[in-house]
C-alpha cells in the first residue's frame, strides 16, 4: 500500500512539472540554428554583456503548417537565483525563416524579461558555465497578450496550442577573476 502511495505520489509531482506540451506527439521537424555558433557550444563574446550585447541571429526551418505564429523563449536555468529569463517573443509570423542579429523577431510582440525590461538581456553569467536555452514554438493561434507580459503568462496562453517545438542552447562562459 505504501509502495503505491509513493508511485501515485511521484506520478503526479512529475506530472505537474510538466508546463508546457504539445498537442501532438510527432517527432520534431521544426529548427532553430545560429549562423554564429552550434547548439551545446559558445556563443560568441559579442552576444553577452561582455560584447554588444545584441541578440544572436537566428534561422527558422520545418515550421509545420498549420502553425498560426510562433514564440520564443530564452531562459537560463542555472543563474544562481534560479532560472532567469533573458529573451521572450511571441506572434511572430509563421512564414519567419530568420531573425537578424540585434532586431526583435518580424511581427512580433516581445514581452518582459527577468529584470521587467521588454525585449533581448545579453548573457552575463556571474561563475561558471551557463546554458541558454532558446527555445522555438510552433503554434495553432496568434496569442492576445501584451507588451508587459512574462514568461508565466506567455506559457499559460501557449498551452495547448503548441504544434511543433525546436531548441537551441549556447553556452556562455564567466569572465575569470
Amino acid at each position: 500500500m505504501l509502495f503505491a502511495i509513493i508511485v501515485i505520489v511521484a506520478f503526479w509531482f512529475i506530472r505537474s512539472r510538466v508546463v508546457i506540451t504539445r498537442q501532438n506527439n510527432l517527432p520534431n521537424k521544426m529548427r532553430i540554428l545560429s549562423p554564429a555558433f552550434d547548439s551545446n557550444q559558445e556563443m560568441p563574446v559579442s552576444f553577452t554583456c561582455r560584447g554588444d550585447g545584441h541578440n544572436p541571429p537566428l534561422s527558422i526551418s520545418g515550421v509545420p503548417g498549420d502553425a498560426a505564429s510562433l514564440a520564443l523563449i530564452m531562459d537560463d536555468p542555472d543563474a544562481p537565483s534560479g532560472e532567469f529569463v533573458h529573451w521572450i517573443a511571441w506572434d511572430i509570423g509563421r512564414d519567419t525563416t530568420l531573425i537578424d542579429e540585434g532586431l526583435p523577431p518580424p511581427m512580433s510582440v516581445e514581452g518582459q524579461n527577468s529584470l521587467g525590461q521588454v525585449g533581448y538581456m545579453a548573457p552575463c553569467p556571474p561563475t561558471g558555465v551557463h546554458r541558454y536555452h532558446i527555445k522555438l514554438f510552433a503554434l495553432d493561434k496568434n496569442l492576445e497578450l501584451n507588451e508587459q507580459s512574462t514568461k508565466d503568462e506567455l506559457v499559460r496562453a501557449m498551452t495547448g496550442h503548441i504544434v511543433d517545438e525546436a531548441e537551441l542552447v549556447g553556452l556562455v562562459t564567466a569572465d575569470k577573476p
